[in-house]
C-alpha cells in the first residue's frame, strides 16, 4: 500500500512561493544547520526572527482564521511551509512555544470572541513566547488534582500556588493554565482556564537542571504568590476548565497529527554510513543493518500515524484514539530507540563530544530524551486508558475526542 503523499500543482506553486520567501529570511540570520533544542540563546532568537517573519505571512500559523493573524490557508499549504522549514532544520514553529501552539487552540474554540481578537493576534504573529503550565509537585498526569488555587477578587482572580517540570530555557512572555477555583465543588467542575503575563508581581521562575537538561533546554518551577490575573484572562468561564483542557489535551497527545520527516532518523542513517565498524561502513554489517530496519520501522509508524490524525483533521473527518495511539507508539518507540542505539553504536551513542559523538549530538540527546519523554503529556499509561475509554472498554458510552474546532 502507498501512504506517501501526492502533490497538486497548486502545492508546488505555493512551494515555490515558499521557498524564495524562506531564502530570503533564514540564511542571512546564519543559524547552524543540525543540532537538537533551541540551542543557545543567541540562536534562539534567531529562531524567533524566522517565526515573526512566518506571522508576518500568516505562516506561522497558516490554517488559522485571518482575522485573528492566522494564514486562513489548508493543511495542503501547511504541509508545503513545514516540508520547506524542514530544509533548513526548522518546524511550522521553530522555536519552543509550547504554551502557544497547544494553548492557543483552545482560546480559539473555547475564548469569546473580545479574547479572541486581543490574545490570538500577538500569538499568530510570533510576537510573544508562551509556556504552559501544568504539572505541580502533587498532579502531574492526573490534572484534575491540581491545587494551585485562583480566588475571585473583583475584577482579578489571585493565584497562589506551584508548577513544575514546564517551559524551556529562554525568555517568556506569558503561561496559560489551570487553575483550582472552587475547593468544594466535584472533580472535573472545580477548575478554570487562564491565560497569565509572565512578569506580573508575585511570579517566580527557578530553573531545574533535569535529564533532559542541555541540548533540549532545562525545565522550571513557577511559583505563585499572591498573583493578580485580570478576569479577562479566563477562557471558557469559571470551573470549566476541564473542557477547555479537552482541546488542548488533544492537541498535546497528538490528536491534531503532523506531518514531518524524522530528522534523527536521516541524522542517523548518515552516521552510519560515514562511519567504519570493523573496516567498513556500520551500514554495511549484517547485524548493524537489522538493528537499522528496527529503528526505521518504528519512526515509519509514528511518522503514519501523524500523517493519518492530520488527514482525519484537515479533512473533518471524525475522530476517536487516534492521538493518544499515536504519543503512546511514539513515547514506546523512544524508549525502545534508547536501547537500539547503544546496541548500534556503543559508547559513540552516549557521549555530545564534538570529536566523538554520534550526529552532532542528537543520538546523545536522543537517549536521554527517550526516557524522558515517557513521562510528559501524558504517560503511556494514561494514553492506554484513553484508548480503552475511547473505544468503550468499562464504558456504556464512547468517550469523544476533544474539540479542536
Amino acid at each position: 500500500m502507498e501512504f506517501e503523499l501526492a502533490y497538486t500543482q497548486e502545492q508546488e506553486t505555493f512551494r515555490k512561493e515558499v521557498r524564495a520567501y524562506l531564502e530570503q529570511v533564514v540564511p542571512p540570520l546564519g543559524l547552524k544547520a543540525g543540532g537538537p533544542g533551541d540551542g543557545t540563546y543567541e540562536e534562539w532568537l534567531k529562531k524567533r526572527e524566522v517565526g515573526k517573519a512566518l506571522g508576518k505571512k500568516g505562516w506561522l500559523w497558516p490554517t488559522m482564521p485571518t482575522q485573528y493573524g492566522g494564514g486562513g490557508l489548508t493543511g495542503d499549504h501547511a504541509l508545503i511551509i513545514d516540508e520547506e522549514l524542514e530544509r533548513y532544520n526548522l518546524s511550522g514553529h521553530p522555536y519552543y512555544d509550547t504554551g502557544a501552539t497547544v494553548g492557543a487552540p483552545s482560546i480559539v474554540v473555547w475564548g469569546t470572541e473580545e479574547q479572541k481578537k486581543t490574545l490570538l493576534p500577538p500569538m499568530f504573529r510570533g510576537d510573544l513566547v508562551s509556556w504552559q503550565l501544568l504539572t505541580e509537585p502533587e498532579a502531574g498526569s492526573d490534572l484534575a488534582s491540581v491545587k494551585t488555587l485562583a480566588v475571585r477578587d473583583g475584577d482579578d482572580y489571585v493565584i497562589n500556588g506551584h508548577k513544575t517540570f514546564v517551559g524551556s530555557s529562554h525568555d517568556v512572555d506569558q503561561f496559560w493554565s489551570i487553575m483550582m477555583t472552587n475547593p468544594k465543588a466535584p472533580r472535573h467542575e472545580n477548575v478554570s482556564w487562564f491565560l497569565i503575563p509572565a512578569h506580573l508581581p508575585g511570579i517566580t521562575i527557578m530553573p531545574l537542571d533535569l535529564l533532559g537538561s542541555d541540548n533540549e533546554g532545562h525545565k522550571n518551577s513557577v511559583f505563585f504568590d499572591n498573583v493578580r490575573v485580570p478576569a479577562f484572562n479566563l477562557v471558557g468561564g469559571e470551573n470549566n476548565g476541564w473542557k477547555v483542557a479537552s482541546t488542548h489535551l488533544e492537541v498535546e497527545h497528538g490528536g491534531g497529527g503532523r506531518i514531518q520527516k524524522n530528522k534523527f532518523q536521516e541524522i542517523l542513517f548518515n552516521y552510519c554510513k560515514t562511519h567504519n565498524l570493523d573496516g567498513q561502513a556500520i551500514s554495511k554489517n549484517d547485524d548493524s543493518r537489522d538493528t537499522l530496519m528496527d529503528m526505521f520501522m518504528d519512526m515509519e509508524v509514528s511518522r503514519l500515524f501523524g500523517l493519518r490524525n492530520y488527514y482525519l483533521v484537515n479533512a473533518r473527518k471524525a475522530r476517536s484514539y487516534g492521538g493518544s495511539q499515536s504519543s503512546y507508539w511514539g513515547k514506546m518507540a523512544g524508549l525502545r530507540r534508547t536501547g537500539l542505539n547503544s546496541k548500534l553504536l556503543g559508547y559513540y551513542a552516549v557521549t555530545s563530544d564534538a570529536a566523538y559523538g554520534a550526529g552532532g549530538g542528537y543520538v546523545e540527546a536522543q537517549a536521554r530524551q527517550g526516557i524522558v519523554a515517557v513521562h510528559p503529556a501524558g504517560t503511556a499509561d494514561v494514553q492506554k486508558l484513553i484508548i480503552a475509554r475511547r473505544i468503550g472498554i468499562g464504558r456504556t458510552a464512547l468517550e469523544e475526542a476533544g474539540r479542536l474546532e
